[in-house]
């Protein structure tokens, strides 16, 4: 996106209508997208045809009208709610005289905003240089002159020539820095498995209210915003589950309808946090009324990261904001508010597989130390010192079972 240093930039939504998706609902996501990046819409323009027209996406009138609409109403931007060719943003910004992007440069330009790590700063260039290699081609005769400058350019070379190069060899550098990074997170997953570590993928559509969950089960303080797209970096923590069990929660990245290409392959190693999970946590703001159609959309993107079979937890959050009667049977919480956790946690640890035992121990007084350590590894609770020493109802990871050879079981629990 472009600053206006007068104030926010003021943009019109256009799009076709062809009857592939409800036009109306994802422009207003794309509205919602546009008020992240900091943009203030002042208009819209949907032309229902049965197919995009080839050169400037709307039809010859519709055009004339969308350049009548940015005189009339001093837009600094008209983006359109798919993916244009170089040539169709030459075409329309010829006949508009108006700045002009697509759903997915504005997509691009929210990651690149609010991406901190170093990882996050890496995928997203990566992402903008993959998306725009392919539309050089179209950008104008500026890209056809000879290029200047002593030593930088070979002889003859056009600066389309250049810029591809300098692109290629930029993407290369990329795709070969995050291999690294995801190879040290693959073996970071290995070590998890190694060690018998527990892990929760939290995923969802963009904001359902993933961050929000991740901070109120852990004080993770990951930043939460009402914006699409509020954070994109990994964090995760750890949880300890009402049976005892300790559980690493990892927020993801927000999915979203018609996800760039480009994106998903930049994201491939942290996607990956999904497929690899021992349980996903499916997120879902129940006070959209788009609920589940958003749902439906991230069911198939995960099925496409290949998480089918991963047992999984479908919860419904912001239940403050609705009536929870319609939902009977399922899973209902308030992030914001602390509402449900509970019973959510309590989910999440019946959809893992149950390695556990639970006994009532005694522990000999020389075997204290013994039972400081299963508090660090398990669950106690009911205390009791006796003549004979210190029962406790014990509930713990059945690799941990060397911990109880000192000790004497009363009974099961």
């Amino acid at each position: 996106m472009y600053e206006n240093k007068t104030g926010k930039p003021r943009v019109i939504l256009a799009a076709v209508d062809t009857g592939e998706y409800d036009a109306e609902v994802s422009m207003d996501e794309l509205e919602q997208l546009a008020d992240t990046a900091g943009a203030e819409t002042v208009a819209r323009l949907i032309q229902k045809r049965p197919a995009v027209d080839n050169a400037a996406i709307l039809g010859s009138g519709r055009l004339e009208e969308l350049a009548e609409l940015c005189n009339n109403e001093n837009a600094d931007m008209v983006i359109f709610d798919c993916e244009l060719t170089a040539s169709q943003v030459r075409n329309i910004e010829k006949a508009t005289d108006t700045h002009t992007i697509d759903r997915t440069t504005l997509i691009l330009d929210i990651f690149a905003q609010r991406a901190i790590t170093r990882e996050g700063r890496l995928q997203v260039e990566l992402a903008q240089y993959k998306y725009r290699l392919p539309r050089l081609a179209g950008m104008g005769v500026q890209l056809s002159r000879l290029g200047g400058g002593i030593g930088t350019r070979g002889p003859g070379e056009t600066k389309l020539e250049t810029d591809k190069r300098h692109i290629r060899s930029r993407i290369r550098a990329l795709e070969e820095e995050l291999k690294s990074i995801g190879e040290r997170r693959s073996r970071v997953r290995t070590r998890r498995k190694k060690d018998d570590v527990l892990t929760c993928a939290i995923v969802g559509y963009t904001n359902a209210g993933k961050s929000t969950l991740l901070n109120a089960l852990t004080d993770a303080g990951v930043m939460a915003e009402d914006k699409l797209f509020a954070t994109l970096d990994i964090t995760s923590r750890r949880v300890i589950l009402p049976d005892g069990r300790r559980i690493l929660m990892t927020d993801t990245v927000g999915l979203i309808s018609r996800l760039p290409h480009e994106l998903v392959e930049a994201f491939k190693s942290t996607l990956e946090e999904a497929a690899n999970a021992d349980v996903i946590l499916h997120v879902i703001d129940a006070a959209d009324p788009e609920c589940r159609q958003k749902t439906e959309v991230a069911e198939r993107l995960l099925r496409e990261l290949g998480c089918e079979g991963i047992p999984t937890v479908t919860v419904f959050n912001k239940c403050d904001r609705i009536n929870v009667t319609d939902f009977p049977g399922v899973c209902m919480i308030s992030a914001k508010h602390g509402r449900g956790l509970d019973g959510l946690l309590k989910a999440v640890a019946e959809a893992l597989p149950d390695n556990s035992i639970s006994g009532r121990y005694l522990f000999p007084y020389g075997e204290g130390s013994l039972l400081s350590q299963i508090y660090e590894l398990g669950r106690v609770a009911d205390v009791k010192h006796t003549e004979g020493g210190i029962e406790a109802d014990i509930t713990l990871d059945r690799k941990y079972l060397r911990l109880l050879e000192g000790a004497a079981q009363i009974r099961n629990v």
